[in-house]
């Protein structure tokens, strides 16, 4: 009654409603895997059969020895030899196909997380913290792959072993198979203890962990800041306090353990000492033989081993369902809304050019706080428009709109065909457009590899091109191997300008009909941006090209110039697009 309770609470508290919930999105990828399910379950109860052979061949080896019986002494010899070489053949051909089966699954697994996480809505994922979100993708996506394909057949093997072993006491003697069961039902009540406490301790130690690879990613990108500002003391006291904090909840989790250990472990000792106890009294009367105490002892052992490896599932279980919880909260955000509508028709009709369309649009990060208020633009083929403007006020987020990463709350974001159609900017609408972002985009791995991310089947002839509309074919070509030179992460290596104009030829080769440049040439000189910016218009006639800047050289070259600022934007007049130039 009392363990029924218990189980009531947890119920109510939703402890085991989570769990159970948690555990069935784990199974959902377990049962991709049955055959090799069954295949690890056969593998381990053959295991556990050749386990107890040894064990009864070797009573028979000791009855031989101490003079009881020498009838069989060649046989149980021969026996013994057999079962220990395929037992040492079996078990490395296990190791060796176990560990292909795992690596496979666990980068299935991984691979689908990773699809799932990638293709969530931009605006949540945006929340989680890059380090926290790599830390569930690798080391919760581990645990739970390890689970999905271990916990089963775990169990299935631990039970036989449990039942296998307790039969063979039984048919020699039941009451010593009663006195090693006696320690089933203190460590039955000690799992429910665990369950909690574990729970706890792992969800502490999973959010240290995000944080830590959070902070040491961080610094590590901004090693130069770091340097710069002579921050290197206050980020080795941060390093040092995150591994205080570490250090405590791994000390009180090994405190608990080894509470938890000694507990178990007397336990257990008072179970083998009755054991050996009766087994010596059985002996010393008569009733059995020395190969039969020995037989004894070693499945009491086994029995024991067994039954604390099925109470050790409870805290693995709690590990996995806390990693399976910690992704879950990721790839169940809200996805990527793809329009249904078919946008196959609009590729047709790409080389005349699309325009962009925002009507009356309200956008706000967060609830109550307004970025964009009753906004309207447009910006055609073949223009170049420019978005101005305080930072913070909104022009990066226009971008984002434009991208499909973010939607309007209210009014409409459109694409527009030279047929005048329109059709609801979003995911769907995104490989007509070509985007360098603010700051250094570039990947580490050769030039070459940087471009051919937008264009995988681009020939060199092709990024040669494009380097040069973005007048980085020079600098290029002055690195010792040219296209195929070897840059480090983030482009180290390169200028903050050179870095640029490799991500506005990255942008050049995609050849989108629409490009949008984001503060992308706030590092180049003037008589360079400008030569940049034309070349692009001239790569494409029917190009439209949105700029997000500050630098009055590019605003004598827009068509259209508008001001975002206090929630609006507003198109400024030929007088006012030239006063603004002058006022940079």
């Amino acid at each position: 009654m009392e363990s029924i309770k218990i189980i009531i609470n947890k119920w109510k508290d939703g402890t085991l409603r989570d769990i159970w919930e948690e555990w069935c999105w784990i199974y959902s990828y377990a049962k991709r895997y049955k055959k090799e399910i069954v295949f690890y379950i056969v593998l381990g109860l053959f295991g556990t059969v050749m386990g107890l052979g040894l064990s009864v061949v070797s009573k028979y080896m000791i009855d031989i020895v101490t003079g009881y019986d020498t009838s069989s002494l060649w046989l149980m010899i021969v026996a013994t030899l057999g079962l220990n070489i395929f037992s040492l053949v079996f078990g490395s051909l296990n190791s060796r196909i176990s560990l292909k089966i795992n690596i496979r699954i666990q980068n299935d697994i991984q691979a689908d997380i990773f699809d799932k996480i990638i293709n969530v809505n931009w605006l949540d994922i945006s929340k989680f913290h890059s380090g926290d979100i790599l830390n569930r993708f690798s080391s919760d996506a581990s645990t739970v792959a390890g689970s999905a394909i271990g916990w089963f057949p775990t169990v299935v093997t631990n039970v036989f072993s449990f039942v296998g072993a307790f039969a063979l006491i039984m048919y020699y003697d039941p009451i010593m198979a009663a006195i090693a069961l006696g320690s089933s039902p203190v460590l039955l009540l000690t799992s429910k203890y665990l369950m909690g406490r574990m729970r706890k301790y792992n969800e502490k130690l999973k959010i240290m962990n995000s944080e830590f690879l959070a902070f040491e990613g961080e610094t590590f990108n901004n090693i130069d800041s770091v340097k710069s500002f002579d921050l290197v003391p206050l980020f080795s006291r941060k390093l040092r306090d995150f591994q205080k904090r570490y250090k405590d909840i791994s000390l009180e989790l090994n405190t608990f353990s080894i509470k938890t250990n000694i507990w178990m472990t007397i336990i257990g000792n008072l179970v083998s000492y009755a054991c050996f106890g009766w087994g010596i009294y059985q002996l010393w009367t008569g009733r059995i033989t020395y190969g039969t105490m020995t037989l004894f002892l070693n499945q009491a052992g086994k029995l024991s081993s067994a039954f604390s490896a099925l109470v050790g599932v409870v805290p693995s279980t709690i590990s996995s369902t806390m990693s399976a919880r910690r992704i879950m909260d990721i790839v169940e955000l809200p996805k990527e809304v793809r329009e249904k509508e078919d946008t196959t028709y609009l590729q047709e009709v790409a080389d005349k050019g699309f325009g962009i369309k925002l009507e009356d649009v309200f956008f706000a990060y967060v609830e109550d706080k307004q970025v964009l208020t009753s906004s309207s633009l447009i910006a055609r083929p073949n223009e170049i428009v420019a978005l101005v403007g305080p930072s913070g006020e909104g022009k990066t987020t226009l971008i984002r709109m434009f991208l499909g990463l973010i939607v309007p709350n209210d009014g409409t974001a459109m694409l527009v065909d030279c047929n005048g159609d329109e059709i609801a900017l979003g995911a769907a609408t995104r490989r007509f457009f070509a985007y360098v972002p603010q700051g250094n985009s570039i990947f580490s791995g050769s030039i070459a590899d940087n471009l051919r991310m937008v264009k995988e089947d681009a020939t060199d002839e092709e990024l040669i091109e494009a380097l040069k509309i973005a007048c980085a074919y020079d600098f290029v070509m002055a690195i010792p191997e040219g296209i195929n030179g070897k840059l480090g992460e983030k482009g180290r290596g390169l200028s903050e300008g050179q870095a640029q104009r490799i991500a506005i030829a990255r942008a050049v080769l995609c050849d989108a009909p629409v490009l949008l440049l984001d503060e992308a040439t706030s590092a180049l000189d003037v008589a360079t941006e400008r030569k940049v910016l034309k070349n692009i218009i001239q790569q494409r006639p029917n190009k439209t090209c949105i700029v997000t800047t500050h630098r009055p050289s590019v605003l004598n070259m827009c068509q259209r110039v508008y001001r975002v600022m206090d929630t609006k934007i507003t198109q400024l007049d030929e007088e006012e697009s030239s006063r603004m130039a002058m006022d940079f």
